[in-house]
């Protein structure tokens, strides 16, 4: 693996827009106002590197369109975290044989974590010709370079060398929303749990510098942003290879003083890195949102050992319970593995009692999934699917009843919360805990900042009524 860090010189990046420019000036030839289709799977990051994508094609003459049916172009930005994910982008990427057949002039290509596994690059070389380019995420600020290769020179491209991992500042993004955007403040990831591909396919940590950030989101603020969520695959690293001496603190602390009405979220954080500094930081500003997302993947000390996590129950919970001291009214999630390889009963139930200890908001629930590359992927596996499903199951019954029991608690309570869109007659609005609220109003309202009295609440959801 390649560990250098690059930084793409503007020089780099004037050359990308310049191919920007001849592939514009070829369609403009042509007569033809081409159609561009984005399908994103996976995380945040996915969704803000698929804005960039975005960007490239309106800036080389593309409108944007919702489906892959008469697209010029169309990329399958992919995720790699689970094999279900996978093996879902090959059966969708399978059928685009059909548009291709009915629009002979598309180019496909696939991107994203998947594309950095040369197994996959593989598989696309051999069993998917209709697949006209492959590029990996330290290749995506190279994709107009790319693009124009496909159209001009109508061979297949494959961007696929382990390049270092780089940070290209200055690339143009359509976002989805002008009300809320994702900022990308690091890249890449140095913990190497044993289960997880993403140190592999997206490189090691590598901070963008804090006056770019800043600059990003006085910009998003000015330009009507009311929420703002910086990304990253760790963000409490964040600018430990600057050596500046700005860490994930210290830039939340800065962002949080930009003029404005706004709120600022952040995911996702490794609970090694959480300090009481960074809990002491989101107490103290209002413009911090009181949502935490701090994954514990197992409540056993040596499952977390066996996962390479670098923290155990006991340090945990001692960072949990200091962060829902200093914000009473914190909203928790987390993320957590059934079924680790070596899980036995008995440390299932300490995940279980973990989560009946902490009592999270919700969870995002996962059974363990191998991924070809990892340590995890070679380790003895003794206990059957079926064992696991039950366990899966019994999680999810004893998480569901204490969401549905924190929800309850909102009913009569008065919230100051984003109203962010409709769901058929219906507005949608997010707490500062990003819990979501349906409730009835004007249309006019989206976008603002209201106070709404919670009527009633589900294991997912409330409902409210303006106050």
């Amino acid at each position: 693996m390649n560990t250098k860090t690059t930084v793409i010189e503007k020089e780099e990046l004037e050359k990308q827009f310049s191919y920007c420019d001849k592939i514009a000036a070829f369609w403009q030839s042509e007569g033809i106002v081409p159609a561009a289709y984005v399908e994103t799977y996976g995380c945040q990051q996915n969704e803000a590197d698929s804005e960039k994508l975005r960007g490239y094609l309106a800036q080389c003459g593309y409108r944007i369109v919702q489906e892959a049916e008469g697209a010029d172009v169309v990329i399958m930005n992919t995720c790699a975290i689970r094999e279900h994910a996978e093996q879902r982008v090959f059966g969708n990427l399978g059928a685009l044989t059909h548009t291709k057949r009915r629009h002979p002039r598309q180019k496909i290509f696939l991107c994203g974590c998947m594309a950095g596994e040369t197994k996959v690059s593989d598989r696309i070389k051999k069993s998917y010709p209709h697949v006209d380019g492959v590029f990996s995420t330290h290749h995506l600020w190279q994709f107009p370079e790319i693009l124009w290769k496909v159209l001009n020179q109508k061979k297949r491209q494959f961007y696929i060398v382990d390049e270092p991992g780089s940070i290209a500042e200055g690339i143009p993004q359509v976002r989805d929303s002008k009300l809320k955007a994702w900022v990308s403040i690091m890249y890449g990831c140095n913990n190497f749990c044993t289960y997880c591909i993403v140190p592999y396919v997206r490189g090691r940590e590598r901070s963008r510098a804090p006056e770019d950030i800043l600059a990003e989101c006085r910009a998003l603020v000015e330009g009507g942003a009311k929420e703002i969520t910086l990304l990253g695959q760790n963000v409490n690293s964040y600018g430990k290879d600057l050596g500046g001496g700005m860490d994930f603190a210290d830039l939340l602390e800065a962002i949080a003083q930009i003029p404005g009405e706004f709120l600022v979220r952040f995911m996702t954080s490794h609970p090694r890195d959480a300090s009481f500094k960074l809990f002491d930081t989101m107490a103290k500003y209002d413009k911090i949102a009181k949502q935490l997302h701090l994954p514990f993947q197992s409540g056993s000390s040596r499952v977390l050992k066996a996962m390479n996590r670098h923290y155990d129950r006991e340090t945990y919970l001692s960072k949990v319970l200091y962060a829902k001291k200093v914000m009473p009214e914190l909203v928790l999630t987390s993320d957590v593995i059934v079924g680790f390889p070596g899980e036995t009963e008995e440390e299932f139930e300490e995940t279980i009692s973990l989560i009946q200890q902490v009592h999270y908001d919700s969870l995002f629930t996962f059974i363990f999934s191998p991924r070809p590359g990892t340590p995890a992927a070679t380790m003895e596996d003794p206990t059957p699917k079926e064992e696991k499903s039950r366990r899966f199951d019994k999680l999810c019954a004893v998480q569901n009843a204490i969401s549905e029991e924190i929800h309850n608690n909102y009913v009569n309570k008065t919230l100051r919360c984003l109203v962010d869109g409709k769901d058929k007659n219906l507005l949608t609005a997010r707490t500062e805990g990003g819990r979501l609220v349906r409730f009835a109003g004007c249309d006019s309202l989206i976008g603002t900042y209201q106070n709404i009295t919670i009527t009633g609440a589900t294991t997912w959801s409330l409902t409210g009524e303006l106050a």
